[in-house]
């Protein structure tokens, strides 16, 4: 039998800091979201935790088996029985996520791509939002929204409450039909799976998102999707290693997809972006102003633009592209123009589709690096800008010409240092694929800085450097048998 004291002292190691004030300063009846992560996923499917949690009057919300982990809604005074009883590994608030809200598809250099043929054809992407409406620029002539599930109000066809998941769609692939060609997408021929988590309020739990980036993984295969875009996001309380929305996105990164997120509309504050954009292995976009014009050289980074570092004091965002006064499609039909870091970062992921299309073998990590490396620096601070803006036409260039990636700039020492650190605590404990992707994504041009990968066939080196990093890091963290 555990005391009362101790069940107390064990609750508030569980819980979350803010959590950890709200319950057990006054545990009362009042219901509480909660997102309880458990030490695996043989734990989570227990069925005594089921029986605990409808004996408390709980129910379980979603099943978030990609990371270990359940939305469960219950009285906040049952914590104190089911945190110790079920052996729960950690407790998190189930946060609001909300959305982070012509000439900028030109701006970013899609246009020459489009000239040479080039439209996302084929590349599946999906968009975890708030729906996305059957828009005659998404289907007309042939329906492109080829994959849906509602998990606000369980409709079985595509549809959007809100507008903001077809606007951003559309800055994904619309194709102009209604217009006459006047507003198209970066990838016009792409196709979409709608994912709807937000509700017509344009808000839902995390738990909701993190279900969502759940269906796309486990309907990867299904559908042939490629990337998922988040034009949304929600505060973070802890660092992405423990993050819940942080540690589904990285699941996904390590399950194949390339992930393109929200920075937060939160600048021109240091040190507000939101999660999951916290997270170092997927992209993070911010925002900059065409200022409607398509030359570059009068673009601005937008104020509302979060700025970094991240709560772990990393640095995003990692690119800017248009994200202001974006002329997208209207649920209900027509258009009409949004601004905001969700509408810049639909750009990111529509310039994915064109390069997967103009090499379907590209991974996610070598997307990730052609479109940092080529990204234009525009003489902002890198907490701001991140590598710069989003060059599209210069990507598919060294796509094309099979060019390894750039020497590196000289803050990426520091990469390597952070690295390196962050590898001796994995060796202490640390999620392995964490790590590893980490460093796929990151070192590829401080490796070739030192020269290890100057020799032999470039092409090699670009399809190869992965699985060679992913040996790499093995071998250097792999754990050894401490001395007696």
């Amino acid at each position: 039998m555990i005391s009362q004291q101790k069940r107390r002292r064990i609750v508030a190691r569980r819980l979350s800091p803010s959590l950890a004030q709200e319950v057990l300063a006054a545990p009362n009846k009042e219901m509480v979201q909660v997102i309880m992560e458990f030490p695996s996923l043989r734990s989570c499917r227990s069925e005594h935790l089921r029986e605990l949690i409808r004996s408390e009057e709980g129910r379980i919300v979603y099943e978030l088996p990609l990371i270990n982990s359940l939305a469960v809604e219950l009285p906040s005074e049952a914590l104190l029985k089911v945190i110790p009883e079920a052996k729960v590994k950690m407790v998190w608030p189930d946060v609001k996520a909300q959305p982070c809200l012509d000439v900028a598809v030109p701006a970013t250099g899609a246009a020459e791509a489009h000239q040479a043929g080039l439209t996302g054809k084929g590349v599946v992407i999906a968009v975890i939002d708030t729906g996305i409406a059957p828009h005659a620029d998404l289907m007309k002539p042939e329906p492109r929204i080829v994959g849906w599930c509602d998990l606000v109000n369980g409709k079985p066809e595509p549809y959007d409450d809100e507008g903001h998941g077809t606007h951003v769609a559309g800055i994904i692939a619309g194709n102009g039909y209604e217009s006459g060609g006047k507003y198209t997408g970066v990838a016009p021929d792409a196709l979409l799976v709608g994912v709807k988590v937000l509700d017509s309020k344009g808000s839902g739990p995390i738990s909701r998102v993190i279900a969502g980036i759940q269906w796309v993984v486990d309907h990867k295969e299904e559908y042939r999707i490629k990337a998922i875009n988040l034009s949304l996001g929600a505060p973070p309380e802890e660092g992405y290693r423990t993050d819940p929305a942080s540690k589904a996105v990285n699941a996904a990164w390590q399950a194949g997809l390339l992930v393109c997120a929200a920075a937060g509309n939160a600048g021109p504050r240091q040190r507000t972006i939101t999660t999951p954009g916290i997270s170092p292995m997927i992209i993070t976009v911010g925002s900059i102003s065409d200022q409607g014009t398509i030359p570059r050289e009068d673009d601005v980074i937008n104020d509302f633009s979060s700025r970094g570092p991240t709560i772990d004091r990393l640095p995003k965002p990692d690119l800017v592209a248009p994200g202001s006064d974006i002329t997208s499609l209207k649920a209900g039909g027509g258009y009409v123009a949004q601004s905001g870091t969700s509408m810049a970062t639909p750009m990111v992921t529509g310039a994915a589709a064109l390069l997967w299309e103009e090499k379907p073998s590209l991974t996610q990590d070598r997307i990730r690096e052609l479109l940092v490396s080529t990204a234009e620096d525009r003489g902002y601070n890198k907490l701001i800008q991140g590598a710069g803006y989003l060059n599209v036409k210069a990507a598919l260039e060294k796509v094309k010409t099979g060019a390894a990636p750039a020497p590196p700039a000289a803050s990426e020492d520091l990469y390597f240092t952070l690295f390196v650190t962050m590898g001796l605590q994995f060796a202490k404990g640390e999620r392995r694929q964490e790590l590893l992707s980490v460093l796929t994504n990151h070192m590829a041009a401080w490796l070739q800085k030192t020269g290890w990968f100057q020799k032999g066939d470039p092409s090699l080196y670009q399809e190869h450097l992965p699985q060679v990093l992913y040996a790499i890091a093995e071998w250097l963290f792999q754990e050894r048998p401490e001395a007696s």
